[in-house]
């Protein structure tokens, strides 16, 4: 993309909130919350040292606790207000938040496998249980929130505070990672993706924070 053509789109800083402590325990959030661990706190004060120099118009977050928390590290002594949104909050997992991540594996295996064997677009629409969020809902809103942060801010830098599940079906959904390379859990707490946008496109220029499954543990 030339230069001078970047002066109208919106620069979108997109984080992941920094490790909680049902993070730390495989157990499933989505909606629910439980606190950033002391280590997610040093995780997202990290983030923040590569961000400081950024001169933010605007925050954004997740209504989730966490986030808020995150974006409350991430903005330092930036005057801004954090404003939040249902939108940008991770997949609703219904009646397996709060339990552990082997019950929701065990008690959904067949359909898991199921799901599996599904092409890219299919997997889309493809409902686990009757109370959980498909992939495509879940970026439905996700985008539509993204899309109407950059038509409010052309040419400003906006902070985003959302989730793993939102960013990693993000990078899918813009082509920018395959299903496959970028599977559930590869996108790291505090990781971040920069990226412009018009309000319609998405141009993606940085991602940091995935660990393939090819990378050491």
């Amino acid at each position: 993309m030339i230069e001078k053509e970047n002066k109208d789109l919106c620069t979108l800083y997109i984080i992941r909130h920094g490790e909680t402590e049902w993070n730390l325990k495989n157990i499933v959030q989505g909606h629910s919350d439980s606190e950033l661990t002391e280590a997610g706190i040093i995780q997202v004060q990290e983030a923040a040292e590569e961000l400081k120099e950024i001169h933010f118009d605007a925050v954004f977050s997740s209504d989730s606790p966490r986030t808020v928390r995150t974006a409350e590290i991430v903005r330092l002594d930036r005057e801004l207000i954090i404003e939040t949104s249902k939108l940008l909050r991770e997949r609703n997992y219904g009646r397996f938040e709060g339990k552990p991540s082997f019950e929701f594996k065990e008690v959904l295996r067949k359909k898991l496998a199921e799901r599996k064997e599904m092409s890219d677009e299919e997997h889309w629409d493809f409902r686990l249980a009757d109370d959980i969020e498909t992939d495509g809902e879940l970026m439905t809103r996700f985008i539509t929130q993204i899309r109407e942060i950059s038509v409010a801010y052309p040419g400003k830098t906006v902070l985003v505070v959302t989730h793993g599940g939102c960013i990693r079906n993000f990078l899918i959904r813009t082509g920018y990672f395959n299903r496959r390379d970028l599977p559930s859990g590869s996108f790291k707490n505090a990781g971040y993706v920069k990226v412009l946008s018009d309000g319609v496109d998405f141009f993606i220029q940085l991602v940091r924070g995935v660990e393939t499954p090819g990378d050491s543990k």
